[in-house]
């Protein structure tokens, strides 16, 4: 991942403090997400920690949190019920919009995907919904659990079987889940919507994904998520497919919200700006203009988000050699249709080097391929290649440089 993770808690509307995880980018986040994880299941659901950090790699901060009762938050789970968790949800936004921005992406996993689309119209900054394997209705979890425990008809409490795990829940619960109507709050749904389902779902069928996406009104969306289990487990592959699909899909929807620091956080004309965060490789690099992304490779121990240091020391080299290649053929007219700069650099010792001043240990070598295609003459090739030692950067490198570091 590329960004910081920390534990945040805050209380609930019944007054149970609830456990949290901020995941966020480096840097300002472009949008920031709420994400409610399934029935009975975690915030460190593995496929909820997958998808909230494709999300983070892609610039969005996500909020995950366990519901009451669940994971690490207080409160006992037998004393939940629907209601309790659209309180919890509209908690954790408030808590997001007091300490850092409220969600204008909410995304639900299962019973979660049904909690977002009943809480969409309490947290008034939401501008996106989506959901993954999500019920059409309550009714589905109500008759679930009613063929577990077909005694909570009578009796005030049961134990039932979910996910191999034995829970204990209150006839509460039950008649709790009757009272929401769904397909109303899903008609009610004036902001875009994602529906992610498996058609090989076994928990909650793909005949959900259709009645949610009748109900629904435009924009909609659906993608078929192939071959994928309910719960995400089975490939890893699903999850970051999911994490993609929602970082590209609502990119559509949700303004950036770097836009409005824009002019405070971008540097001057002429100054690169690297910013690193509180752990890993990755740093974010901005110039007046432009964003682009630092990292390392996962075998020095980076998440691989970006280009090396190494890597855009090259990119900066071949891109000058290029670019002062094609204002030369420009200029003389040449008949030059394409440019290829292939570089790499490494460390050789320095007696192997026939041309260097330095005669002992070791020197850095950046070696340059450079193709050129078009109906050139030899001579033009030749001249070309010569042409391209000449660039600003390769005449910087090579000269003397005096780097001035100071602290701040």
């Amino acid at each position: 991942m590329s960004g910081s993770s920390e534990r945040v808690q805050f209380e609930s509307g019944r007054g149970e403090m609830l456990a949290a995880r901020l995941e966020r980018p480096i840097g300002e986040p472009r949008a920031w997400a709420l994400f409610a994880h399934c029935f009975t299941c975690s915030k460190d659901l593995k496929a909820v920690v997958r998808i909230s950090r494709a999300l983070v790699d892609r610039g969005i901060a996500v909020l995950r949190f366990d519901f009451t009762g669940l994971g690490e938050s207080e409160g006992d789970f037998a004393d939940t019920d629907f209601s309790s968790n659209l309180e919890d949800l509209v908690a954790a936004a408030d808590h997001m919009r007091r300490v850092y921005r409220a969600p204008r992406l909410l995304i639900g996993h299962s019973l979660g995907g049904a909690a977002v689309l009943a809480a969409a119209s309490q947290i008034r900054e939401t501008a996106a919904v989506a959901t993954l394997g999500a019920p059409s209705d309550t009714d589905h979890l109500k008759e679930t659990l009613l063929r577990q425990a077909p005694e909570l008809r009578d009796r005030e409490e049961a134990e039932v079987q979910l996910a191999g795990r034995t829970f204990r829940i209150r006839r509460q619960l039950i008649e709790d889940l009757e009272e929401h109507g769904m397909r109303e709050a899903i008609a009610a749904l004036d902001v875009p919507l994602m529906i992610l389902h498996s058609p090989e779902d076994d928990v909650v069928g793909i005949e959900h994904a259709a009645r949610i996406y009748k109900a629904a009104r435009h924009p909609k969306s659906f993608v078929s998520l192939d071959g994928a289990d309910h719960l995400l487990l089975e490939r890893e592959e699903d999850a970051r497919f999911v994490g993609e699909i929602l970082s590209v899909w609502s990119a559509r929807y949700l303004p950036d919200e770097r836009d409005r620091a824009a002019a405070d956080d971008a540097p001057e004309e002429g100054v690169v700006r690297v910013v690193g965060g509180a752990e890993g490789f990755a740093n974010q690099v901005r110039t007046a203009r432009h964003r682009l992304r630092a990292d390392e490779p996962p075998s020095v121990g980076g998440t691989d988000t970006g280009p090396t240091p190494y890597d855009l020391l090259l990119a900066g080299l071949g891109a000058c050699k290029s670019m002062t290649l094609r204002m030369y053929a420009e200029r003389k007219g040449w008949p030059l249709e394409g440019i290829r700069v292939d570089l790499s650099h490494r460390r050789v010792h320095a007696q192997d080097c026939d041309h260097c001043e330095t005669e002992k240990g070791k020197i850095d070598r950046i070696e340059v391929a450079i193709a050129v295609d078009g109906p050139l003459s030899q001579e033009q090739r030749d001249r070309l290649v010569e042409i391209a030692e000449r660039c600003p950067v390769h005449r910087t490198l090579k000269g003397e440089i005096d780097i001035v570091s100071k602290g701040g």
